[in-house]
Parts: structure tokens; C-alpha cells; sequence
């Protein structure tokens, strides 16, 4: 009389593993909704980074030199706008308004990326990995609209030939207003499900989760890419291109045989040598101008 064979202890061992296997990583996360967040704050934590511990240090030493420079220069553009009464035309508020927010980016960043870089890991959690990610992205953002505006500003008062208003404040605050608030609307929506703030890289940085390839994250991702990105470094190409074809026409005026000059907008200067004398200084300011705005993206 055959009987059937006993269990062996090889196959009681796999079932148990199986049953283990299931329990830690799908039916707790069904019973208990609050499983899943903290299974994501141990990766945070516990994240291996691909970087060595010289690795580490090295990107430590560059945040610590970078965070110590940004600090002193932008506290300094500060003091000097609090300390002289001159400076604070229309134009310079919103070389203020850059100041700001790369000051911002000092204070409530940086610092973050680089304890983290200090210890080799993420050290203030999920919500701080938010909030890192909105804030350096949010003021980030910040700065290159506000660099748009001003190379449009440049353009408009060079090349349409009107003196701007040293008394017109009100352009100006609705520029720094709309900056902020256009920065506003394009990092706020993966807080509500649009994407997600999250780690990146060797786990000391977070950021857009740019990497991830559902659909929603590949739409937000590509949309802050072109009008966060790609529209406000468009508008600085054109305008300045537009600055520098200008200087270069302008050089073609002789100091001593003038010839015609003909500008985009079609006006001509005809063969005065007052008129090349008066392109020549012109050109000097506009070169001056333009070396004053382009420095802010240094």
C-alpha cells in the first residue's frame, strides 16, 4: 500500500519564504495605508549611494565653496542696494529681485545637499526631500524668468531708441510679481499628484523625478523643460543676439569715410560724421549695458 510522500523540509522552507516575501511588501501596504510612506522614507535613509566616500567629500567640498560664495556675494548686492539710495532704479530691482532668490536658494537649499553630502546620505526625510526639491526648483526657475525680463528690457530700451523712466516703478513690480507667481504655477502641481519631488543621483539631492517613466511625470517634465527652461533661455538668445547684430552693424561706421547705415527697423544714417560719432558712444553704452546683464548669469 502506497502512501503519499511526506512534505521536505526543502519545500517547507520555500513555502514560508513565499508567504514572507508577500506579507512585507504587498499585504501590509494593503492594510495599513501609511506602510507605503514609510517603506519610502527608509529608502531616503537607507539609500546605497553609488558614490565613494571621496566621491561624497568632493561633491561636499564644491557645495561648501558654492554655498560660501553665493552667500557673500548676494549679501553684499543686498548691502549695497540697502546702503546707497541711487541704485534702486526700476532696471536694478530686477537685479535685486535675482539677488533674492539665488540668496533663497542659500539659505533653504543648498545647506540640505550639503550635510547630506557631508554624511553620504539624505538626512531630513521624505517631506524635507520635498521640500528641497520645490524650493531649489521654485527659485531656480525664479532667477531665469527674471533674467528673461531684463534681457527683454535691455532690447526694447536699446533698440526702440526710448530713454526708460528712472521714476517707473510700477513695470518693474509687475515683472518681479509675475516672475514669482510663473515660478509659482510650474512647481506646485507635484504636490497634487502632477509628478513628484523626490531623490536623485547618488541619494544626496532631490529634484523633479524626472527619471521615472509614467506618463503624468514624462508631460510635467517636459512641459517645466520648455517653458521653464527652453522659452526663458529663447528670449535671452534673441534678445541679446539682436543686442549684439546691433553693436556689430554699428561697427561698420568709419570714423573718417562714413557710410550708410542701415538698421533693422529700416532708419538710415545717412554720410554725417556726427551721426558715426553718436553711434560710436552709443555703442560704448550699450556694450557697458549689455556686460552689466550679462554678468548676472555668472
Amino acid at each position: 500500500m502506497s502512501h503519499p510522500p511526506p512534505l521536505t523540509p526543502q519545500g517547507a522552507t520555500i513555502v514560508v519564504e513565499s508567504r514572507n516575501f508577500n506579507f512585507s511588501t504587498e499585504d501590509s501596504s494593503a492594510m495599513n495605508p501609511n506602510a507605503k510612506d514609510s517603506v519610502r522614507d527608509s529608502l531616503v535613509y537607507s539609500e546605497k549611494s553609488e558614490l565613494s566616500r571621496t566621491g561624497h567629500t568632493v561633491v561636499a567640498v564644491f557645495l561648501g565653496v558654492i554655498l560660501l560664495l553665493g552667500f557673500i556675494s548676494n549679501f553684499f548686492v543686498l548691502l549695497l542696494f540697502a546702503r546707497f539710495q541711487v541704485l534702486r532704479t526700476p532696471i536694478n530691482l530686477i537685479l535685486l529681485n535675482i539677488s533674492v532668490s539665488d540668496m533663497l536658494v542659500c539659505i533653504f537649499g543648498t545647506p540640505f545637499s550639503f550635510a547630506a553630502s557631508l554624511y553620504g546620505r539624505w538626512l531630513i526625510g521624505d517631506q524635507g526631500c520635498k521640500w528641497y526639491g520645490f524650493a531649489n526648483t521654485f527659485f531656480g526657475i525664479v532667477s531665469l524668468a527674471s533674467l528673461a525680463v531684463l534681457s527683454y528690457e535691455r532690447y526694447s530700451t536699446i533698440l526702440s531708441y526710448t530713454k526708460a523712466d528712472p521714476s517707473d516703478y510700477k513695470k518693474a513690480w509687475l515683472a518681479i510679481g509675475g516672475a514669482w507667481l510663473y515660478s509659482l504655477v510650474w512647481t506646485m502641481p507635484p504636490f497634487f499628484g502632477w509628478s513628484s519631488y523626490g531623490p536623485e543621483g547618488p541619494g544626496t539631492i532631490c529634484s523633479v523625478q524626472w527619471h521615472q517613466r509614467s506618463s503624468g511625470n514624462i508631460s510635467y517634465v517636459t512641459c517645466l523643460f520648455i517653458f521653464c527652461l527652453l522659452l526663458p533661455l529663447l528670449l535671452m538668445v534673441i534678445c541679446y543676439g539682436k543686442i549684439i547684430f546691433f553693436i556689430r552693424r554699428v561697427s561698420q561706421c568709419d570714423w573718417l569715410m562714413p557710410k550708410p547705415i542701415y538698421i533693422d527697423d529700416g532708419e538710415y544714417f545717412g554720410d554725417d560724421w556726427r551721426a558715426c560719432l553718436y553711434m560710436k558712444m552709443a555703442t560704448m553704452m550699450i556694450t557697458s549695458k549689455l556686460v552689466m546683464c550679462l554678468d548676472c548669469l555668472s
